[in-house]
């Protein structure tokens, strides 16, 4: 467990708790306090604290998380205007309300026939110690990723949440070269002749496969043969709930930082097509695995500078990993990416939603949704979409 960073303040009335969970899952937070004993629970993150003062469950109490990992959390003072000393007392705080008594090794016992004393419970409690805001990692790194490069030091602090993500071990040590070749070589290692030929021979399953039509075909017609320039996406009531959770806020990309964010953008999209078309479109509980592995991205942290290297990842991958190992997959794939980008951004964030869904929903992908993609779904709003200057071919002809 790890003990997050927090801090305490007051007002005359409430005493506000500020905890920083980056990367936990929002849906499993559990939380308890009652007099001065404080509990808070979001894996993988655990917070015991023995407060100065009481605090009292009455209807006001109030909590709220943002998408930059801040929990916040007012509490009433069982009396109001009492002052609570020692607040930025953090290693007090985080003491145990009371020590175990030191009883000797050895007791003498009184007479089988005497009362004994009631045997003491034992005091289970999980060690916690202090954590402070690692400043260095986002100052040096030495090795960056999530989206726009812009994340370090993650790792670090989730390292076990994260082993079952990633393939690519100690990233944040790891450069983005190093992390390509080992990439390559994993590729190389796992690519399995005989499962290739067996899907080009026998391939009655990828026929019904390559004729299932997702959702954006239809539209992409519609567009096609429209007279007028008028929107063919239409978003669900769970999505418009999702998007107005999450929090707006302004991404400041450079020129090499922007493309690379379009084309991990492109990658992502590959592996979610291939997932669509694989499971006929019903998500099951192989997607979050699929769309992970399929992408260079989310899988090995990839920043890529150039289409065709986008292309050629996306094409080994598949031909590595998945249940279904055919070209024409591929060529699908880059087919339907080509219909959604050229479908504008509704499409594209129609996209992402869905594969935060299905992270979301997944443990432990769901950290992927705080690496990249709820970022992606936040700046797809704003992003201009220059798909057009990137050379993107309309065919998939790289061999």
């Amino acid at each position: 467990m790890i003990t997050p960073v927090f801090e305490l303040s007051q007002d005359p009335d409430f005493l506000t708790i500020i905890i920083k969970v980056p990367y936990a899952r929002v849906s499993e937070f559990d939380l308890h306090f009652e007099g001065n004993s404080f509990h808070f629970y979001g894996k993988p993150y655990f917070l015991r604290l023995t407060l100065p003062g009481r605090v009292v469950e009455d209807g006001r109490e109030k909590a709220s998380y943002d998408d930059s990992g801040i929990f916040t959390i007012h509490l009433p003072k069982e009396t109001p205007g009492e002052k609570f000393d020692g607040l930025d007392m953090l290693t007090a705080l985080l003491a145990p309300k009371k020590s175990r008594s030191a009883k000797p090794l050895v007791e003498e016992m009184d007479a089988p026939n005497e009362n004994m004393e009631e045997e003491e419970e034992f005091y289970w409690e999980i060690e916690q110690t202090p954590q402070k805001d690692n400043l260095e990692d986002s100052l040096c790194p030495t090795g960056s990723y999530g989206f726009g490069s812009q994340k370090s030091g993650v790792f670090r602090r989730l390292q076990d949440e994260l082993n079952e993500v990633v393939d690519v071990k100690s990233p944040d040590i790891t450069s983005a070269s190093e992390r390509r070749e080992k990439r390559l070589a994993a590729e190389a290692a796992k690519f399995d002749p005989d499962h290739y030929l067996a899907d080009f021979f026998e391939d009655e399953a990828i026929h019904r496969l390559l004729n299932y039509k997702p959702w954006w075909v239809n539209a992409y017609e519609l567009m096609m043969n429209a007279q007028e320039n008028t929107s063919w996406i239409s978003f669900t009531e769970d999505e418009k709930e999702q998007l107005r959770k999450f929090t707006n806020r302004t991404f400041l990309l450079d020129k090499t930082t922007s493309q690379q964010v379009y084309l991990s953008l492109i990658d992502i999209l590959l592996a979610y097509c291939y997932e669509v078309c694989a499971t006929e479109g019903e998500n099951n509980v192989e997607s979050p695995w699929n769309i992970r592995k399929l992408s260079s991205t989310l899988c090995w942290l990839e920043s890529f500078t150039s289409i065709s290297e986008v292309l050629i990842s996306f094409g080994r991958r598949v031909l590595c990993y998945p249940l279904y190992r055919h070209f024409g997959l591929v060529i699908r794939a880059w087919n339907d990416t080509i219909m959604i980008l050229k479908l504008g951004k509704s499409a594209i964030l129609k996209c992402l939603l869905d594969i935060h869904k299905i992270f979301r929903e997944n443990d432990p992908a769901y950290i992927l949704n705080d690496l990249y993609i709820t970022d992606y779904c936040i700046w797809i709003q704003k992003a201009n979409c220059l798909f057009s200057r990137m050379n993107i071919p309309n065919s998939f002809n790289l061999f």
